[in-house]
């Protein structure tokens, strides 16, 4: 344990989400979220399940985050949901209703914004299921609705798809398994954007 959590500054932090936050095909111990506890001394739940909805974290909220009574939440999801053609307005309604639960229990919520799908490296199986040229479209929708609710409502959130595009060439793409998850060096880039943000929101 690191200086920072024997002198008081530990802090409970769950993290609600799809296969993004789970850290598909990652070990546990390299997944961004135990990074990001490793990195900052707090502790970072990891309340991901894969393939799961924006509907799906709302339904197992009040489990999941609600009595582990953490000092904040990230929610992070809205990609499966664009994948099996649900309207951003659904994701938007959800993830409102999430924020807006965890004010009321004096828990932070921090909205999470995924990174973006990189169609050319998606496995052939999944380009049949879906038109992912439509998915990105939808999570720029949803990107841009982030930003101004975060503006008008005074919601926190962490731009994962705006970090990735900025630092990294051709948005990251090595740091992706398959166009859709993040391989073992995305995570630590996720955990390094993560514990960054959270610091400042934080104090």
């Amino acid at each position: 344990m690191n200086k920072k959590a024997t002198m008081g500054g530990f802090m409970k932090i769950v993290c609600l989400g799809d296969s993004l936050t789970y850290g598909y095909g990652v070990k546990r111990r390299d997944v961004w979220t135990s990074v990001a506890s490793e990195q900052s001394g707090n502790s970072y739940i990891n309340k991901g399940v894969n393939g799961d909805t924006s509907g799906g974290m709302l339904s197992r909220f009040n489990e999941d985050v609600l009595m582990e009574k953490p000092k904040a939440v990230i929610l992070m999801g809205g990609a499966n949901d664009f994948i099996v053609g649900e309207p951003a307005s659904r994701v938007k309604a959800n993830m409102s209703s999430m924020a807006y639960q965890s004010l009321a229990k004096g828990i932070l919520p921090v909205i999470g914004i995924e990174v973006d799908i990189l169609e050319g490296m998606v496995r052939k199986e999944w380009l049949r299921f879906t038109d992912f040229a439509t998915v990105h479209k939808k999570l720029l929708e949803y990107r841009e609705w982030v930003g101004l609710y975060a503006e008008i409502f005074g919601i926190a959130y962490i731009d994962a798809y705006g970090h990735f595009k900025e630092r990294y060439p051709e948005g990251g793409r090595d740091l992706y398994s398959d166009g859709l998850h993040l391989n073992l060096e995305g995570n630590k880039a996720m955990a390094t954007i993560v514990t960054k943000e959270m610091a400042k929101l934080i104090k």
